[in-house]
């Protein structure tokens, strides 16, 4: 069977049959806490917009191109826990609020839509998709588009109907598609070098 098998994601892949001890497991979505919660403080301001631009997709994509589906929804599940639970995980927190208020203000929709986006790029390395940049950012891409989308409409709801593409959508596009395209690399990379060796 080769080391490259379809449908075994890489975090399975290096770890063998330790992959499925819980205790492993627990340190894979406590690290993939961590890793988001450090990549959301990485943020460029777009004023007058409240929500800048941060790490977070490019993170939440390369762990769930790492990790496959289940792991990923958990991670990013258990980020968004540790938010709602008062922990300063989130994009300018404490300063801006803590908690379940954070979470239903300006970046709530894309919180939520993290967890979809986890799901499809997950679902994308649990079919073999991550060994292929084209086909992993194809499903990345789709997942975006879902986040984008839910983030755009709860500021829409928020702030108005006209600032769905002025704040929602319009200031993330560029960014997030060099996201996208570096996370999309990353995880096909690590499975080439794997392969050669």
């Amino acid at each position: 069977m080769s080391s490259t098998n379809t449908g075994n994601p890489l975090a399975n892949h290096l770890l063998g049959q330790q992959s499925a001890n819980f205790a492993i497991k627990v340190f894979l979505v406590a690290f993939g806490v961590a890793l988001i919660a450090i990549s959301s403080k990485f943020k460029v301001p777009l004023w007058p917009n409240p929500t800048p631009v941060t790490m977070q997709t490019l993170v939440i994509f390369t762990l769930s191109a790492a990790y496959g589906s289940r792991l990923a929804v958990a991670t990013v599940f258990a980020y968004l826990v540790t938010g709602a639970l008062g922990a300063p995980v989130f994009t300018g927190t404490p300063e801006k609020g803590l908690g379940i208020l954070y979470m239903v203000g300006p970046t709530g929709g894309y919180l939520a839509g993290f967890l979809v986006m986890a799901w499809i790029t997950g679902l994308a390395a649990d079919r073999g998709w991550d060994k292929n940049p084209l086909k992993l950012g194809s499903a990345m891409l789709t997942g975006e588009a879902i986040m984008l989308s839910m983030g755009a409409l709860w500021m829409g709801y928020l702030f108005g109907s006209e600032k769905i593409i002025a704040w929602g959508v319009g200031p993330f596009i560029v960014t997030d598609l060099i996201k996208l395209a570096i996370a999309a690399c990353i995880v096909p990379a690590v499975w080439g070098l794997l392969k050669k060796k």
